[in-house]
């Protein structure tokens, strides 16, 4: 038996087993509206809730395309399970070298491929309700997680200071992250957890004498 002929008969196979899917327009239409109207309810996530340094409106437009993307790949799967062999082995050999720099980025990313697999696959309802549950869930972590932050407080100050300020931060509960000392003038780094609402703690140290220079910003993980 010829290779061709293997391929003829696993092609009988599956349909008589009715394992292919016709594809329609009608379909395509409904399986790609679906996935967009999925992939927008993710990018207004990511872009009303997002708590990174810098927001990329690239990369969300990207999970909108990889929703898009993978519902056309799935529904040609489902069309033709010869050809989904082949797709897979040509897939395997992609390489991504882009860095992803949040690893909730990471997450968008897998959303918008599973909204697709699940589009693409006809599964309307269970798409329609994973992303309003997952979006529901995001939002609410991005709720509680912002009534609880983490700030860097940056700290020049000469020596006849260093006995206040040491004070003011341990009173905080700050942790010291690195002290830089070069002669009579000392640089800390400390972390201070807010709870609720943000303290006047860079304000308190600036008024201490010999303090030179106070800095105080958010830690949200990309500094």
């Amino acid at each position: 038996m010829t290779l061709t002929d293997l391929i003829q008969t696993f092609k009988d196979s599956v349909a008589q087993a009715n394992l292919q899917m016709e594809l329609t327009a009608e379909y395509c239409v409904v399986c790609l509206s679906l996935a967009l109207a999925c992939a927008l309810i993710i990018m207004l996530t990511y872009r009303l809730f997002y708590r990174g340094a810098c927001y990329s409106a690239n990369f969300n437009i990207l999970l909108a395309m990889t929703a898009l993307v993978t519902t056309t790949i799935i529904m040609t799967i489902s069309a033709n399970i010869v050809l989904s062999l082949g797709m897979v082995g040509a897939l395997s050999i992609v390489r991504f070298r882009a860095a992803v720099k949040d690893p909730l980025d990471v997450g968008f990313l897998f959303w918008s491929v599973a909204v697709g697999i699940t589009c693409g696959a006809g599964l309307y309802l269970f798409a329609l309700m994973g992303t309003l549950f997952l979006a529901l869930v995001y939002i609410v972590l991005q709720l509680l997680r912002g009534r609880a932050r983490t700030h860097l407080i940056i700290t020049r100050y000469r020596e006849k200071a260093a006995e206040q300020v040491e004070s003011v931060l341990h009173t905080a509960h700050a942790r010291i992250r690195s002290r830089t000392v070069s002669g009579e003038t000392t640089e800390v780094t400390a972390a201070v957890f807010f709870l609720f609402r943000q303290r006047d703690l860079d304000k308190t140290i600036g008024a201490i004498e010999g303090v030179e220079h106070v800095m105080m910003v958010e830690y949200t993980g990309d500094i």
